[in-house]
């Protein structure tokens, strides 16, 4: 049976794929597809409410169009499926990452970012270090002072377990594979409500990783605005100021093409990335917790 349904055409469309996002579409209409709940009960009151949402013309910005922004279900019907949804895989807790030792991960790849000291054979001492885009040169005295106390990146890696343990109680999958978008370091399935990480983000240690999944978690929070994490993402009404040193990545060949929504949700995304408290924030504010136990 098929798992889409066309809301023009109905019965089993042709689909197609969006190149940039990914997200379903009918060949014959061009018609974004509709997941086909699995609970009969679930398909009969979303489409008994669907009905009802549709025929209130009387209610506006139930949709938000923003550029190109696909059209979708209103919200009540989105939420409704949610509750419908079937659990997410055990095996992509977002918290089953920390069991496996991430965060120790994480802290043996901060290795790399602490300087060394080579002393040379005519005398003097040659000092080697990484640095990333848009950070200043660092001094002598600043080099040593790396070696002798090397940053601990503690608050950032309690932050990481932070924004995890909301985005399991929301009912995001996480999972450390290559992205299906080509030369992605991240991204989010929204159909699938699965987050994924490129695994070489975690060997770049806790700083990368950090930012990568704070910029995928705001992606999230964009779906949940827009009705729930199943949901085609909305802006937030965040700041789009990207530092330059980030708009670098706008530029790439995997942009190429996107239209104008998709790439106000990237600037939203980059604009904030390093915010690193602000996915839990907003996960809290715009997504719905699912009751444990």
């Amino acid at each position: 049976m098929a798992r889409f349904r066309c809301p023009t055409c109905r019965g089993m469309p042709l689909r197609l794929q969006h190149p940039f996002t990914g997200l379903p579409r009918c060949g014959r209409c061009g018609d974004l597809l509709e997941p086909k709940p699995r609970h009969r009960r679930a398909l009969s009151l979303a489409v008994g409410v669907g009905a009802l949402v549709l025929g209130g013309a009387a209610f506006p910005g139930l949709l938000e169009q923003v550029g190109s922004l696909p059209e979708q279900a209103p919200e009540v019907t989105t939420r409704l499926l949610e509750r419908f949804d079937p659990a997410p895989d055990p095996r992509l807790r977002p918290m089953a990452l920390l069991e496996a030792g991430l965060l120790e991960d994480l802290q043996e790849a901060d290795r790399q970012w602490i300087p060394t000291a080579e002393p040379l054979a005519g005398g003097g001492t040659r000092f080697l270090y990484r640095r990333r885009a848009g950070e200043p040169e660092l001094t002598v005295a600043e080099l040593q002072a790396l070696i002798d106390s090397p940053p601990d990146h503690g608050e950032k890696r309690r932050t990481i377990a932070d924004l995890l343990s909301v985005l399991e109680q929301v009912g995001v999958q996480v999972q450390l594979v290559e992205p299906k978008k080509t030369g992605a370091a991240g991204e989010w399935d929204h159909a699938n409500r699965t987050l994924r990480i490129k695994p070489a983000v975690v060997e770049k240690g806790t700083v990368d990783f950090a930012q990568v999944l704070n910029h995928e978690a705001i992606h999230v929070a964009q779906s949940c605005a827009a009705g729930g994490l199943r949901s085609v993402p909305r802006t937030l009404g965040l700041s789009q100021e990207v530092p330059t040193e980030l708009k670098i990545h706008l530029d790439d060949p995997l942009y190429a093409g996107a239209s104008d929504w998709e790439k106000a949700l990237e600037r939203e995304a980059y604009a904030n990335q390093r915010r690193l408290a602000m996915g839990t924030t907003l996960i809290r504010t715009h997504c719905r917790l699912r009751a444990t136990g």
